[in-house]
């Protein structure tokens, strides 16, 4: 990788908004925003903040990390979304980074890598493992220290740096889903379609 070339990273995966720009080793920019809700109405905004700040354009990224969770399943797809669609517009590789991945570069070895999840649970890998829904208590208790994810700004600069330095001709991100939406179907029967001549 050419040692200038800019990345943009971003999250939404949790109850923020954060985005950070990598040139090289140096971060250029770096916002993020506590937010339980609004990560769709205001992530572009604060994608545009940053690469203002940073002194620069959309048309001069390399390419983009994004945070593929697990987490928040519609915070997940909103960034996603944003960064599939960013990179078929500026023609440049888009590469998916999960949080496990995140925490494991900044924790090194010796350590599970835990999400907080809903009701009491987290989403766990252990090193060389499968991602996992547990009890909070069992990805506590299971031998190995347990890592948590870092705040929402060294999150995204973290993306970044992965993105930086991963393959650039990989699948499209998608986002890492452990366990299964809340919402469900509608289990009503589709309306009836009448004929034209009906």
């Amino acid at each position: 990788m050419v040692s200038d070339t800019l990345v943009l990273g971003f999250d939404t995966s949790a109850a923020h908004c954060a985005a950070a720009l990598l040139s090289g080793e140096t971060i250029l920019a770096s916002r993020s925003e506590e937010m339980g809700r609004g990560q769709a109405e205001r992530l572009m905004p604060l994608l545009q903040e940053v690469l203002a700040e940073g002194g620069t354009t959309w048309g001069d990224l390399a390419r983009i990390g994004v945070g593929i969770g697990p987490g928040n399943f519609t915070g997940i797809r909103i960034s996603v979304a944003a960064a599939r669609g960013l990179a078929l517009a500026l023609d440049i590789p888009t590469i998916g980074i999960s949080t496990f991945d995140v925490i494991d570069r900044l924790n090194g070895a010796n350590h599970v890598a835990v999400v907080p999840a809903p009701r009491d649970q987290a989403y766990s890998r252990a090193p060389g493992g499968s991602p996992r829904l547990v009890p909070l208590a069992e990805a506590e208790a299971n031998g190995l220290a347990p890592a948590l994810p870092p705040e929402p700004a060294l999150l995204a600069q973290t993306i970044a740096r992965l993105a930086a330095v991963s393959p650039a001709d990989g699948p499209a991100p998608a986002p890492l889903y452990i366990r299964p939406a809340d919402a469900a179907p509608a289990r009503d029967l589709p309306p009836v379609i009448l004929a034209d001549d009906a």
